[in-house]
């Protein structure tokens, strides 16, 4: 079948990443490595990687400069996909999030001082980092509602602040913070990033929140922190000042296009584990669960929006390559609430065709639905997006068929 978003470079790459990741992941989704804590299987992850290293797949989202292959955010977001296929891949390849969204940050806007102490470690997979933003006490559909402050003092910033969904903040070398350090500016131009090392006086980590009773340590959690008086350098600081808002917004957009892509290589896995499902269990002595035509509907829906669904995300995902995010917002609004429903629906419909079995944690369906129910929330809820989307759509409307 043709791909008309394929490239040479992915066509190379896309059967080695498919290879390793169904050779040396798959095995490693046992009940005990979902379910129990992170740190328990984080070693025999880290050797995988060096797997990855040998196999010079590692740092793939890089720039060439960089030791990268110089992807486009197209070509990376057919891998994401592949990764996706395992809970484990992004962490093994180190395009996990945060990290990615941060190293891509730093890439483009952190001084040299900055690349040299926390972008090259972060790269070379040494150290992690996690993004923090949202707050408890302000509602995170409008992000310029934020208490959390950087107020210079001399040479330095002195941060107060409370920030939940910190994720993956166990165990990460620094943090990404956003903080009010303009509060007389225009709302969008109030906030600023800075970089706060975690082991900073001051910085103070409250605890892992329970996700669907589980949680979970290291990469694999979401933290509640605080910051009591943090002093940092300015020279922390990521960007210009009052940037911090288009900085977010510019993380935001390909990162989107990351998660979006994870979505549908969790919606493929899950499909191929609904049809392998059909085709074996038997549910009478010449029938299978194939031979129901309530599964055939479960199936050819599937099928039909997660190809159009890929279509969708890859299409927006070159265009943001050739036109830049603020051009696609409209594109990025859709498909991030699309693309998560999508996938949600095609783990709940193979849980529904393993019966039971869907239900235990002996398969990787019941992760799945638990971990990405906040799919729908996370980096814009669903009607916000909704909101956005219609809202430009009638600000700019011009009717085609009329």
């Amino acid at each position: 079948m043709n791909n008309i978003f394929e490239t040479a470079k992915i066509k190379e790459l896309l059967p080695k990443i498919k290879r390793f990741v169904k050779e040396n992941l798959y095995e490693l989704e046992t009940p005990k490595n979902l379910n129990e804590l992170f740190s328990k299987i984080e070693p025999l992850l880290l050797e995988k990687r060096e797997l990855v290293k040998k196999e010079g797949l590692f740092g793939l989202h890089l720039s060439e400069q960089e030791g990268g292959l110089g992807l486009s955010l197209c070509e990376f977001g057919q891998i994401s996909e592949v990764l996706a296929y395992s809970p484990f891949g992004h962490f093994v390849f180190n395009t996990q999030a945060p990290d990615i969204g941060n190293t891509e940050l730093l890439h483009k806007y952190a001084s040299k001082e900055l690349k040299d102490k926390y972008l090259k470690p972060l790269q070379e997979g040494k150290i992690r980092s996690c993004f923090s933003m949202t707050e408890p006490e302000f509602a995170g559909s409008n992000p310029v509602m934020m208490g959390t402050t950087a107020v210079k003092a001399g040479s330095d910033y002195i941060i107060n602040g409370h920030k939940w969904f910190t994720s993956s903040a166990d165990g990460a070398a620094f943090a990404v913070v956003m903080a009010v350090t303009n509060p007389d500016a225009a709302p969008h131009q109030r906030a600023s990033q800075i970089i706060v090392p975690l082991d900073t006086s001051g910085y103070e980590f409250i605890r892992n929140i329970p996700i669907m009773g589980h949680s979970g340590d290291g990469w694999a959690s979401h933290a509640e922190v605080k910051y009591n008086n943090v002093k940092v350098p300015q020279s922390n600081l990521v960007g210009e000042e009052g940037s911090g808002f288009k900085l977010a917004q510019e993380r935001l957009g390909p990162g989107r296009i990351h998660h979006c892509m994870r979505f549908i290589g969790i919606a493929q896995r899950s499909f191929d584990l609904m049809c392998q499902y059909a085709l074996k269990r038997k549910i009478a002595d010449d029938k299978t669960l194939g031979h129901q035509q309530f599964i055939h509907g479960f199936i050819a829906e599937s099928k039909a929006e997660i190809d159009s669904t890929r279509l969708l995300v890859l299409n927006t995902a070159k265009n943001i390559d050739e036109f830049g995010a603020s051009a696609c917002r409209d594109e990025i609004s859709a498909i991030k609430f699309h693309t998560a429903n999508m996938m949600l629906r095609v783990v709940d419909r193979a849980i529904q065709v393993h019966g039971g079995l869907g239900m235990t944690n002996d398969v990787v369906l019941s992760y799945w639905y638990a971990h990405e129910r906040a799919s729908r929330i996370y980096d814009g809820a669903d009607e916000v997006h909704k909101s956005a989307l219609a809202k430009n759509i009638l600000k700019n409307f011009n009717p085609l068929s009329l």
